[in-house]
């Protein structure tokens, strides 16, 4: 019950977050911009509150472990950040998650900062004219914004799953950061 109240939560939030400031691209691109970088400082917070020696931590075996998850939601900003910005996508290479050099709290604090940096320098530096362009994948096709609201959606959902873990450890979360 309460994780449908959270998703339902988090769905009226984005689509009150694209109602509230569709004014115009420009309006709309700062507020993604915005958004993303709040997002960055919050999901920072949940890596400095997990404990160097429980990065490699799972909360049952067939689960990721926190550096895992923190490392996918890392790939996955960066397919978003480029469907939804037309900029050059940059690779971290294959299989990143699973690559034991990069599970360190070191490396998945690099990757995960290096993402998100990213998502707002791309966003910074595009065109709003573009925002509501349409982009063609595999399976759908949407206006840029939907695509880099789909990536905020990930990175939000990923990052609540490391809730549980920090728990886990006897340690509470950090704050909402709302604002």
């Amino acid at each position: 019950m309460k994780k449908r109240v959270i998703v339902l939560v988090l769905g009226i939030f984005l689509v009150n977050m694209v109602n509230a400031f569709y004014t115009n691209n420009d309006s709309l691109k700062m507020n993604l911009l915005k958004e993303w970088k709040r997002a960055k400082v919050y999901t920072d917070e949940y890596l400095q509150a997990m404990p160097v020696n429980k990065y490699n931590y799972r909360a049952v075996d067939s689960i990721r472990s926190f550096s895992e998850l923190m490392l996918h939601l890392a790939q996955s900003n960066l397919f978003f950040g480029s469907m939804g910005t037309g900029a050059e996508r940059i690779s971290f290479g294959t299989g990143l998650e699973k690559r034991l050099t990069a599970q360190n709290k070191d490396s998945v604090q690099y990757y995960v900062d290096k993402s998100y940096d990213y998502v707002i320098e791309s966003l910074a530096n595009m065109d709003a004219a573009k925002i509501d362009e349409g982009v063609k994948s595999r399976m759908s096709e949407m206006p840029r914004y939907i695509w880099l609201l789909k990536g905020f959606e990930h990175q939000t959902h990923e990052r609540g799953q490391c809730t549980i873990y920090i728990r886990l450890q006897g340690i509470r979360p950090p704050a909402e950061r709302l604002m």
